[in-house]
Parts: structure tokens; C-alpha cells; sequence
């Protein structure tokens, strides 16, 4: 009996280290596996995971932990190359929108150094030519600056009641003469009935300023420029609007990038800076509205600004009326 018992426990302790040395061999086999794919996974940069079969629980917490490192790894390789074209493209933009102004400032500069038989009205057309390529400088130098304090928090806004019909009406009325000038259809739709929001005016205008501009360079083909302003009980909505070249869908998701422009226009005449829809859409978010863009070529591109209010708001309002 004794000797039955030792063998049956000998066999049991064999077994043991049978199914011992197999599962060591196992995970042993699966480490291994796992170095060298993960090396050859790093080493060639590529989106692949960790792939093995087996019943050993900490291998897998281990293949789950290694592949959301992976995962993240990509994520960052993947978020630096867009940085790295952004930052390419950046210094193209910047060098051809500095350049350009600075060109023109040069050669009218020689111009004037030179030829001495300018008259006085000549020189005095060149000299405000001069002045004006330098503020489109100043006003570019600018937006780097007021897109830097918007990321670094530095820009605080003072959010307080504003009437909106009156800022939408002067900053449309400091387009005015210079879209009639260029021969353009203006169109105004702004009701009598007062709107009020908490916002920065100061913002809210900077961002309407920058909405026209970017109407008056790309949708001046369709002739007219428009503003509307509307409301209903939860918030107050105002469109920016043009029936010009339209964006095309592909580039609608990227127009509000940091230095983004439409790669058409970057050769023309009526290039910018890519900095004009950054900062519009960092100051609404500041101030917790929304901005959103629809465009149909030739038909109606309109930028939406969507600023929450009190319901008290609306009911004054709707009492007035």
C-alpha cells in the first residue's frame, strides 16, 4: 500500500514538473516572441500589434498593457508628423505673407532712394503704398501674438451684457465702404428688436472682423456680402455669409487650423494668413458658443456664431416686439 501510494505521488509530482516546465516553455516562448515583435514593430514604425494565443493570465495582461502602449505610441508618432507638416506649411505661409509686403516696401524704398525726379505727389502715393504694406505686417505680426496669448491663457476675457445688434452693426459698418468701393451687394439683416448675450464685445467684434475679412477674400466672386443676426429662446445667432468660390468639403474640417488656407489661393492675390479663422474660433469658444460652417459654391458659404442666453432674454425681448 505504502509503495502505491509513493508512486502515485511520484507520478503526480512528475506531472507537476512536466506541466510546469511546458507552461515556463510556454511563456518563455511567448516573451520572446513579444520582444522581438515589439522591436521589429518599433524599429519599422508600423501600426501592428502584439498577436499570441495563450491561456497564461499575467502573459495577457501583459500583451493588453504592451499593445495600449503601442496604440498611444501611434497615436503620438501620428500627432508629431501633423505637427511637423503644420510647422512646415506654417513657415511657408509666414515667409510668403511676410515677404511679399516686405518686397513691395523695399522696391518702393529704392524707388524713392533713386530716382530723384519724383515729384512731390509721386513720392507722397509711394510713401502711403509703403505705410500700407507695413501695417498689413504690423496687423499680421499681430495675429501671431493674439493666437499665441489665446493658447497661453493670457488673453483673459471680460464677459458681460452686450446688445449684439449694435456690435454687428458696427462692425459691418466698418466694411461698408470698402465692399460697396470694390462694387459688392451688401446685405444687412439685423433686427430693431434688442439681443443681448454675455460676451466680450471687444472679442465678439474681433471675431466678426475676422469673418468679414475672410468673406471679402474668398467670396468676393459671388459679389455680395451679408450679415444676419437672429435668436430663438436658447440662444442668439449670427451668420456671415458670401456667394462666392464656396470651400470645398474635404478642407471644411481643416479651415480653422492654425495657418491653414485653401492651397489655391496661396499663389493669388488674395492670400492670408490662415490665422484670421484660428483666433475667431478660439475667442467664441472662450466665451462657450459654437461657430460652424456650411458651404455650397456660388450659392451661400456662411459662418454661424451661436451664443447661448438667458431665457429672460428672449422673453424681454419677445415682449418688446
Amino acid at each position: 500500500m505504502i509503495y502505491y501510494l509513493l508512486g502515485t505521488l511520484l507520478l503526480l509530482s512528475l506531472a507537476l514538473n512536466v506541466a510546469q516546465y511546458r507552461a515556463k516553455k510556454e511563456r518563455n516562448a511567448g516573451l520572446e516572441y513579444m520582444s522581438d515583435k515589439l522591436n521589429a514593430i518599433i524599429s519599422d514604425r508600423s501600426s501592428e500589434r502584439l498577436l499570441l494565443v495563450t491561456a497564461e493570465t499575467e502573459l495577457r495582461q501583459l500583451l493588453i498593457g504592451t499593445n495600449r502602449l503601442l496604440s498611444y505610441n501611434h497615436e503620438l508618432m501620428s500627432d508629431s508628423a501633423k505637427m511637423s507638416l503644420s510647422m512646415r506649411r506654417m513657415l511657408s505661409n509666414v515667409s510668403h505673407d511676410l515677404k511679399t509686403p516686405l518686397t513691395v516696401v523695399l522696391g518702393y524704398i529704392e524707388t524713392i532712394k533713386l530716382n530723384r525726379a519724383l515729384s512731390s505727389d509721386e513720392r507722397d502715393v509711394m510713401l502711403s503704398k509703403v505705410q500700407s504694406k507695413a501695417e498689413e505686417v504690423l496687423a499680421l505680426m499681430n495675429k501671431f501674438f493674439d493666437l499665441a496669448k489665446l493658447e497661453s491663457g493670457d488673453w483673459q476675457l471680460e464677459r458681460r451684457r452686450i446688445h449684439l445688434n449694435e456690435v454687428c452693426r458696427n462692425s459691418m459698418l466698418g466694411y461698408y465702404d470698402l465692399l460697396t468701393g470694390r462694387g459688392l451687394e451688401v446685405s444687412i439683416d439685423i433686427p430693431e428688436a434688442p439681443i443681448y448675450i454675455y460676451a466680450d464685445d471687444e472679442a465678439i467684434g474681433r471675431i466678426l472682423d475676422n469673418l468679414l475679412s475672410n468673406a471679402v477674400r474668398y467670396g468676393y466672386e459671388g459679389n455680395v456680402i451679408g450679415l444676419s443676426l437672429r435668436q430663438d429662446q436658447d440662444a442668439a445667432y449670427v451668420d456671415v455669409w458670401d456667394k462666392g468660390r464656396g470651400i470645398p468639403e474635404t478642407d471644411m474640417d481643416k479651415v480653422f487650423e492654425r495657418l491653414y488656407t485653401l492651397e489655391d489661393s496661396r499663389s493669388s492675390s488674395t492670400v492670408g494668413s490662415g490665422l484670421g479663422l484660428t483666433i475667431a474660433k478660439r475667442l467664441t469658444e472662450q466665451m462657450d458658443g459654437k461657430i460652424e460652417l456650411r458651404s455650397k459654391a456660388y450659392e451661400r458659404t456662411v459662418f454661424t456664431l451661436r451664443f447661448a442666453k438667458p431665457k429672460f432674454e428672449y422673453n424681454a425681448a419677445a415682449s418688446n416686439s
